[in-house]
């Protein structure tokens, strides 16, 4: 299991995991761009910043399942 998650950590450092990198990385561009601005919005709302980044970790996370979806591994 530990050599198969490194064998995919190296696929995707070296730009060869998906079929179409440029695709993926604007789909994690995205996830990433909704988490910090979720975390920004409910920090400015006043809630604790352990929360606001709980909750937007757990929404930034649900999200990548959804946009990866049609992406295509080689």
């Amino acid at each position: 299991m530990w050599a198969m998650t490194q064998n995919s950590i190296s696929l995707f450092f070296r730009g060869k995991l998906f079929a179409e990198p440029g695709k993926a990385y604007g789909q994690i561009a995205i996830g990433v761009v909704v988490t910090a601005v979720l975390l920004v919005l409910l920090a400015v709302a006043g809630a604790p910043v352990w929360a606001a980044a709980a909750l937007a970790a757990a929404v930034g996370g649900g999200l990548q399942p959804y946009l990866f979806r049609n992406l295509r591994y080689r």
